[in-house]
């Protein structure tokens, strides 16, 4: 049996907890969050108990640490799992500061435990399969990405002043899937913003709007172009070219149904947000995580992985506020 300290009972929490207790051979023991009423709600669903941070990382039965928690305490949890050697399933970002993040996996590499950063979309299940087909030969080489990568809608502004900033915050998840599908590593980044939804967000030094181009040591080009709001829902495509051809992966809508009238032809808008589109993927994930601490097998997004994002986020930021071409 596998017991598991949780650290964050907000929505990330929820899902990660709902997964978690859907494992064979787990057991959701501790539910730690600052917010007492949201722990003990979330306890008292699936049977846990309320704890500290203290009394989770000293109780020798808790074999593994799930992070859905505010991202400034990413990267001390992280070390103090490390230390006291327990598992990891931590959200990310790593941390906001490269140094940190570097610290981080270090005292994971050291630790010798296995850590798992939550970039879900690797998992999903249409991600996956443009990735396997890639592979697989049959689009030839890899030469462009194009990204897309919408938000129906900006989060608080109060939020939006402590997340890092854009390119942190959200475009993190994009910078990902860029070196996962192109298995490649940038040389240069360019990006530009602008502030179109909300004076407020400029207001608290921040965009909402950006357009990154990306090369890489190879040559290809990664072109990323976000929004923090569409009207029509969550937005999440992608499309590569290749040398012998074209993958796209599109956005999930509630039902595939298409109706046909003599006026027009329809069918849903997209999936609202992140928590319904990537319901499966975060699924996946958490089962991934608890198969790999149970049979010893590698991760599929590493500390390393989300270094190696948070590095084009700060590149992306520098190239943003100094209007230039970042050499990596």
């Amino acid at each position: 049996m596998i017991e598991v300290a949780l650290f964050g009972a907000g929505r990330i929490g929820k899902i990660h907890a709902a997964n978690l207790v859907k494992q064979p051979g787990v057991k959701l023991k501790y539910v730690v969050d600052v917010h007492a009423p949201s722990a003990e709600a979330l306890a008292a669903e699936h049977g846990a108990t309320v704890t500290s941070v203290e009394a989770a990382f000293a109780d020798p039965s808790i074999g593994a640490v799930v992070i859905g928690s505010s991202t400034d305490t990413h990267a001390d949890l992280i070390l103090r799992a490390a230390q006291a050697g327990k598992h990891i399933f931590c959200e990310k970002p790593v941390d906001l500061d490269v140094a940190r993040a570097k610290a981080c996996a270090e005292a994971v590499a050291k630790a010798g435990v296995t850590a798992l950063i939550g970039f879900q979309r690797r998992y999903d299940p249409t991600f996956a399969a443009v990735k396997a087909r890639i592979e697989s030969g049959e689009i030839g080489t890899p030469e462009v990405l194009v990204v897309t990568s919408r938000d129906p809608g900006a989060p608080p502004v109060n939020y939006i002043k402590s997340s890092g900033g854009i390119f942190k915050d959200m475009l993190i998840h994009d910078f990902d899937i860029f070196r996962w599908i192109l298995d490649d590593e940038a040389v240069s980044v360019y990006a530009q913003g602008s502030c179109l939804v909300d004076p407020a967000i400029a207001e608290a030094g921040d965009v909402d709007t950006t357009a990154v181009t990306i090369r890489t040591k190879s040559g290809r080009l990664c072109q990323i172009n976000t929004s923090r709001r569409a009207a029509y829902g969550y937005d999440q495509r992608f499309e590569v070219m290749g040398s012998k051809g074209m993958l796209q992966a599109g956005n999930h809508r509630p039902t595939e149904v298409t109706a046909y009238t003599a006026e027009k032809v329809t069918s849903d808008l997209p999936e609202h947000f992140f928590l319904e589109r990537y319901r499966n993927a975060y699924a996946i994930e958490m089962a991934h995580f608890v198969e790999a601490i149970t049979n010893g097998t590698p991760v599929k997004t590493t500390v390393a992985d989300g270094l190696k994002a948070l590095e084009l986020a700060e590149a992306a930021t520098l190239s943003w506020k100094e209007g230039r071409i970042v050499n990596l």
